[in-house]
């Protein structure tokens, strides 16, 4: 039954209840690694608006290393989305049975690298920006691209600024008061979309629950605190195979 549930997720055949179950998890595993890795090495790896403007910031204060470090960074997340447009579109043109597979299994093997050897990958940089860093902005690419592609741009896992602002958005329309009902209005009554502030409200709260375990892990327990989320990420893209077992 376990393996049945965690095999919908990631179906090429998608259900609404899917997509936000797959993305609550993604949002939680995107938190632990935001907010637990800027313990492990400074930085958040998923505030790309934080990065640019950081990089102007540096341009203008004429610290241009920095700048580029911020842009690299940018561009490590880029190519993560772009790597799995690749690998969805590939397996879906060669009719791959399991076309989101590719990628969370990806997913998992990077995060164990970065749990196992993170130390050592600490030491080396480009630029200025550690290899661990680059690996963790890719990585949240990668995830953000996947959850994009699966829900139709429905569910990002790791912009809360965008759902925050789409649940503004939708408590505004809900308290909006609309005067004289039972004359016409062209453009209708104002009422909120339940369905998308209640999915949107669970993604913050799911992220907020990865940042604080991913926070503690990080700091009790160092880079091998990422290895129980690959673990899962293991399970949940081999999910299809195993069931059939």
């Amino acid at each position: 039954m376990a393996f049945h549930y965690l095999s919908a997720l990631t179906s090429p055949k998608r259900t609404p209840q899917a997509n936000r179950h797959l993305g609550v998890t993604l949002a939680c595993v995107a938190g632990a690694l935001n907010a637990g890795g800027f313990l492990a090495v400074g930085q958040y790896t998923s505030h790309m608006t934080g990065m640019l403007s950081s990089a102007a910031d540096d341009l203008v204060l004429g610290k241009f290393l920095p700048a580029f470090a911020a842009l690299f960074m940018l561009l490590a997340f880029a190519w993560g989305a772009a790597c799995t447009a690749l690998i969805v579109n590939y397996a879906k043109r060669n009719q791959f049975r399991y076309i989101y597979t590719p990628v969370l299994l990806l997913e998992a093997v990077l995060l164990l690298l970065f749990g196992l050897v993170g130390t050592e990958l600490q030491e080396h940089a480009v630029i200025t920006v550690s290899f661990t860093t680059v690996l963790l902005c890719y990585v949240m690419g990668l995830q953000n691209a996947l959850i994009t592609k699966i829900s139709n741009a429905e569910i990002r896992t790791t912009h809360v600024t965008g759902l925050v602002t789409d649940i503004g958005i939708e408590l505004g329309k809900m308290i909006y008061w609309n005067r004289n009902r039972d004359e016409f209005h062209p453009q209708g009554e104002v009422s909120a979309n339940v369905h998308k502030l209640h999915l949107h409200g669970l993604l913050v709260l799911a992220f907020f629950t990865g940042a604080v375990l991913g926070a503690y892990g990080f700091k009790h327990f160092g880079f091998v605190s990422t290895l129980p989320i690959a673990t899962a990420l293991v399970v949940l893209s081999l999910a299809p195979r195993l069931k059939k077992l």
